[in-house]
């Protein structure tokens, strides 16, 4: 398929705006010329998308920046007239994919960045002995994960649509259940149809994992014909999906309460909501690392001797890869703070095989939250907007401070997507939005 461009409403910068930020960066490690072989950092780059990868819009190619020029190395079937004429104007020269180890045996000698774990062997054994190599983290990730001010208003827009479909499907969800003839695979494509209807959509961006009952305790399960089960008005569904728009990117996971739940169901699932809500609450100094907030989101389950394996946040694409770097909010240890502008994910879970898996997700943006000792001060915004299922809560088990929390999102939850809502969801959301006492 070919490749397209991201128009500059909603891109907000251009593509030479951000070959000039780039080679602002490299310079500063006295690099002058910088081999791209991640293709999002391409395709933020030179503001095009593709459909090359499933659910990620990007495009298989190469991106050489000089100091004066920059080549772009993809193959020809994928270039349209209007492509050609906008990188052209943008001071890309185009060039045949194949050819990228060619250009780089006849390259002078130069100092050359680039991520060798990220580089094909074989491009990287074109380089010559007399290059020097800089084997550094691409410039361009970091510039990427900060989002501009256009980024960060099509990323509310496209919340805000994101939530309207959702809302109708957990309307319809709730009364299909009941009828009882819906499964695993329907309500994904039921999902799939409310989202799908939304200005600006341009596909999922991963598959949906519709995970019922013991289902749910396997992290990344995907329903096939196979295991494919019908939904009971009991137990609990965990729903971890998302969109792409030519706006911005979705991810979210809710885990929603279909009926009777057991006590231990109820005291999992408000353990995770507490986790949740810790590092959705989380006020922390400039130059703090993802590593150093994680424990806010596991301390409820760990007090009872438990964890999850997975990481507690990643970095989301601005119409790009769901996941995306540089940034994370996991136990291990990553060196890159986390800086105003970006937006990560919030996923604390539980997952106990054979009986049920919990996870609550929602989106949230760094932003300033003020001077302080010692200097500046960040805290997270959460961006995503759908009603958390008040169902499995146990009221008692939450402090005055996290009820507060919870129900300071309903009310925005409920403000922001009831306008664009019919008065039989308006209604349903109303409900769903009512303040926990």
């Amino acid at each position: 398929a070919p490749a397209y461009i991201h128009e500059r409403k909603y891109a907000g910068k251009s593509c030479p705006e951000k070959l000039t930020a780039i080679r602002r960066e490299m310079k500063k490690n006295q690099a002058n010329v910088l081999l791209v072989s991640a293709l999002d950092e391409i395709a933020w780059t030179l503001n095009l998308r593709g459909n090359d990868v499933h659910c990620n819009p990007v495009v298989v190619s190469y991106l050489i920046v000089c100091e004066q020029e920059a080549h772009y190395f993809i193959q020809p079937g994928k270039v349209t007239e209007e492509v050609s004429a906008y990188l052209k104007e943008a001071g890309v020269t185009l060039h045949a994919y194949e050819s990228i180890e060619s250009f780089l045996k006849e390259l002078p000698d130069s100092c050359i960045m680039l991520e060798a774990d990220k580089t094909n062997y074989a491009v990287y054994s074109a380089l010559s002995p007399t290059h020097r190599i800089v084997n550094e983290c691409s410039p361009i990730a970091l510039l990427k994960a900060i989002r501009n001010e256009c980024e960060v208003a099509g990323i509310r827009a496209a919340m805000q649509r994101d939530g309207v479909a959702l809302v109708k499907f957990l309307k319809w969800l709730e009364e299909a259940v009941s009828a009882g003839n819906e499964t695993e695979l329907s309500i994904d494509r039921k999902l799939h149809e409310f989202r799908a209807a939304q200005p600006l959509y341009r596909g999922e961006s991963f598959d949906t994992i519709a995970g019922y009952k013991e289902h749910g305790a396997i992290v990344h399960y995907e329903a096939t014909p196979e295991s494919d089960v019908a939904l009971k008005p009991e137990g609990f569904l965990l729903l971890d999906s998302g969109a792409q728009y030519l706006d911005g990117t979705t991810d979210i996971t809710r885990t929603i309460a279909l009926g009777y739940l057991t006590e231990e169901e109820k005291t999992d699932y408000t353990l995770i909501l507490k986790g949740h809500i810790n590092l959705a609450m989380a006020v922390f100094p400039e130059g703090t690392r993802g590593a150093q907030l994680d424990v806010l989101a596991r301390m409820p389950i760990w007090q009872h001797r438990m964890n999850y394996l997975h990481g507690t946040g990643h970095g989301v694409g601005h119409f790009l890869n769901v996941h995306e770097g540089p940034q994370s909010i996991r136990m291990n240890e990553n060196p890159v703070a986390l800086h105003a502008g970006m937006v990560t994910s919030n996923e604390p879970g539980v997952y106990k095989a054979g009986s049920h898996g919990i996870r609550t997700e929602n989106l949230v943006l760094t932003v300033p939250a003020g001077e302080g000792m010692f200097g500046n001060y960040l805290k997270f915004e959460t961006i995503t907007l759908c009603p958390i299922c008040k169902k499995g809560i146990l009221p008692e088990m939450l402090t005055a401070e996290e009820i507060a929390w919870l129900n300071n999102y309903h009310r925005q939850v409920y403000e922001k997507l009831a306008p664009s809502l019919n008065k039989e969801e308006q209604k349903w959301l109303e409900e769903a939005c009512s303040e926990l006492k």
